[in-house]
């Protein structure tokens, strides 16, 4: 997940009334086949070329956020580093396809099926012949087994952090012959294909003292087009070279480089050279766009940058102060002067250098959604989260982030599955779209009364609200109107006003604090933020009046008002998020829901709020899976007590689950019919909807910075990376 990611492998009467029956089967019944799942919402864009037009050689720096702090995909602290370099040197059976549907990897498996169902489940797979370690060993059944008993849960000497599908098989035993493997399960699992990818070898999974610490830091043996040739994580690099030994099509380059660029340096790093590849946010993105239409030599002022602000008044200005007869504020004057000009031609070379890429786009295999805490609170009460749903506009907020940036902007129909991939279907009808008035009447239901009565209650030290405007000339500006320093970024949106703003609707008071930076990373990812100009609207400053509500005022319940705090990340690239957040908070003053929006810094965002419970609503994104029955189970799973008496939420950090939900996930996973388990998995999707514990808003944008030369990479898409196709066009 990501707030904006953790992978999936590597994170009364109303309720009982709406949860488990009436509402959602209508939606139910309307789960079938014929669905959205034919083709994703946008194409994988990576300058695809045949391999007889890419040169031989070279080598690609594509960037990552981090060394990776292990090479083992199945220990905790793996990451998308971790999973790239299995990627390009570790045996994967199965492949993603521009879907994100499963396809046999012809170059491991020349077949796998299910041969047997009765009495047990035995799938038979059939290796290529030529598929050897680099070692030169044959891929077999002792390398199957020693997976399969690492990642079993028996063992707990093997600190794994995830042993689904692994726990369900019985035995494995060689077949016919060496390259056949027969794997029989104790318990039917349709997901059987998501076994075995990657694949390590038996010196990786062969002993727990393996496991725990032989793949961390390097990787002697391996089977791909590429092999670890360093991990130097003093320079920050992961070395990989072409494999010698590799029996598929040889790696068009010699070397591929990850290399460790934090995502706010990357621009600079591509025009300085040190990159060839870089998954980058918008703002980036319009600096690299913007280098390809500006032309080298004209003397025109760039329009963006350190000298975008420097308006002709305030250059009259400066100029006057440098050349006046103050000579204190002229030298402190001309010091300015002289660091702005160093910045804009630091800043125009870099933009010279940038022309020599361009920004493949697309949407990323993953979605975010707004969390509802249902384990206390307003939001313990289903109609009241079923309320906050139907106050969204999913499509507006989707419009936010995505339309700026050309991208289609659909808002996603499941929690299960992206359009696209096989279980994929729109199921949001189970919830019901926007409807201001269908919202009022569910709060109106739990007892939410308009304009009730509120007991007064002492204030915490620190004003909210509009009491907050008022006393803002307390907060380090004179005037009122600064960010001063006293504003610790928490703030109220339904407050009132004696003084109200004129057509009568309520206020919005912005948020202080510095401006902000660019989007973390799926609860490691909410990349993307808005291009430069935004959308109109997005953020609203300080004082902004917000669009008339329907409601009549604020509403409260036994003395107490409705209000929710809705916690959001402060830190670099998180714009995107708060512009969403925000607007979010916009649309449930409509309703007499009032948010209380507290900005947190991103390193406690996930910890200390989100995994928590410290929170009312929050945005953060999931990745998709090729295996929902599998992996999404923790994360929609009913929480239930411990032996300790703490509740076990998995990875369901809204607290939301239902029985129902949970049988139909067991159903799915255990069906080895395949349209049949899709079926179990859409109507786990529509219950998940009812419960209104999370709300999917829209497909995270893919950005990426490419060279112009540079072949079948870019932005991916679902696909699984091809490394050994990856390379540069040769010159004509």
């Amino acid at each position: 997940m990501s707030h904006d990611g953790v992978g999936l492998r590597a994170v009364a009467r109303s309720v009982a009334f709406l949860t488990a029956g009436v509402l959602a089967v209508p939606a139910l019944a309307g789960c079938s086949e014929q669905d959205e799942a034919d083709k994703p919402v946008a194409g994988q864009d990576i300058a695809p070329a045949r391999r007889d037009l890419v040169a031989d050689g070279g080598t690609v720096r594509w960037a990552v956020d981090r060394v990776p702090q292990t090479l083992n995909t199945f220990q905790a602290d793996a990451d998308a580093g971790t999973s790239r370099v299995a990627g390009a040197v570790l045996p994967a059976l199965y492949r993603l396809d521009a879907n994100g549907r499963p396809q046999r990897n012809p170059d491991y498996l020349e077949s796998a099926e299910v041969v047997d169902r009765e009495p047990r489940q035995v799938v038979l797979y059939k290796l290529n012949q030529q598929a050897v370690w680099s070692d030169g060993r044959e891929i077999g059944a002792a390398d199957f087994t020693a997976q399969w008993r690492a990642l079993s849960g028996k063992d707990t000497a093997y600190w794994t952090a995830r042993n689904a599908g692994y726990d369900r098989v019985e035995k494995i035993e060689r077949g016919a012959s060496d390259l056949e493997v027969r794997v029989t399960f104790k318990k039917p699992y349709a997901d059987w294909r998501s076994l075995f990818s990657p694949l390590y070898p038996k010196s990786v999974m062969g002993t727990p003292d393996a496991f725990n610490d032989s793949a961390r830091r390097k990787l002697k043996v391996t089977a791909g087009p590429f092999t670890v040739r360093t991990v130097d994580r003093r320079a920050g690099d992961v070395t990989l070279r072409r494999n010698p030994r590799w029996w598929g099509r040889p790696a068009k380059l010699s070397e591929l480089v990850l290399r460790a660029v934090p995502r706010e340096k990357r621009a600079a790093a591509l025009a300085g050279g040190r990159l060839d590849l870089a998954e980058i946010d918008p703002a980036e993105a319009h600096r690299v766009t913007a280098a390809g239409r500006e032309k080298a030599g004209r003397g025109a002022p760039l329009t963006h940058g350190p000298g975008a602000a420097l308006t002709p008044g305030r250059a009259l200005r400066s100029w006057a102060i440098a050349h006046g007869s103050d000579e204190e504020a002229a030298d402190e004057e001309n010091s300015v002067r002289r660091k702005r000009a160093k910045a804009i031609a630091k800043y125009a070379g870099q933009q010279s250098s940038l022309r020599g890429f361009v920004v493949r786009k697309s949407l990323e295999p993953a979605f975010t959604q707004l969390a509802l805490n249902g384990s206390e609170g307003p939001l313990a009460d289903e109609r009241v989260r079923r309320a906050v749903a139907r106050a969204l506009d999913r499509e507006e907020l989707a419009r936010i982030v995505l339309e700026p940036l050309g991208l289609p902007a659909e808002p996603v129909g499941s929690h299960l599955a992206l359009a696209g991939q096989h279980a994929y279907a729109d199921s949001s009808g189970a919830l019901g779209g926007q409807d201001t008035g269908e919202a009022q009447a569910l709060l109106s239901d739990a007892g939410w009364v308009a304009n009730g009565p509120v007991k007064e209650r002492k204030k915490p030290g620190k004003a909210s609200g509009a009491e907050a405007s008022r006393d803002s000339d307390d907060d380090g500006s004179e005037d009122g109107s600064g960010d001063g320093t006293g504003d610790d970024g928490t703030y109220i949106v339904g407050g009132t006003d004696d003084k109200p703003a004129d057509d009568e609707s309520s206020t919005v008071l912005a948020p202080g604090g510095p401006g902000r930076q660019e989007e973390n990373h799926l609860a490691q990812d909410g990349k993307q933020q808005l291009k430069p100009g935004g959308a109109p609207g997005a953020y609203a400053p300080r004082g902004t009046a917000a669009p008339g509500r329907a409601a009549a005022g604020p509403l409260a319940k036994n003395g107490k008002p409705l209000s929710l705090r809705f916690v959001l990340p402060s830190g670099p690239g998180s714009q995107s998020l708060r512009a969403v957040g925000e607007r979010i908070a916009l649309m449930l003053d409509r309703v007499g829901i009032r948010t209380e929006i507290s900005k947190v810094a991103d390193d406690s965002y996930f910890k200390d709020h989100i995994a928590s419970g410290q929170y009312d609503l929050a945005l953060y994104s999931w990745p998709a899976s090729a295996f929902p029955a599998t992996d999404a189970r923790p994360i929609y799973a009913k929480p239930v007590p411990a032996a300790d008496g703490s509740l076990n939420v998995e990875q369901n950090f809204t607290r939301v689950g239902t029985d129902q939900v949970d049988q139909l996930f067991d159903q799915a996973v255990a069906e080895l019919d395949e349209g049949e388990s899709r079926s179990l998995v859409r109507k786990a999707d529509a219950r998940i909807w009812a419960a209104a514990g999370s709300i999917p808003l829209y497909q995270r944008p893919q950005l990426t910075a490419a060279r112009k030369n540079l072949a079948n990479a870019g932005a991916f898409g679902f696909q699984t990376p091809s490394y050994e196709d990856m390379g540069y066009l040769k010159k004509p």
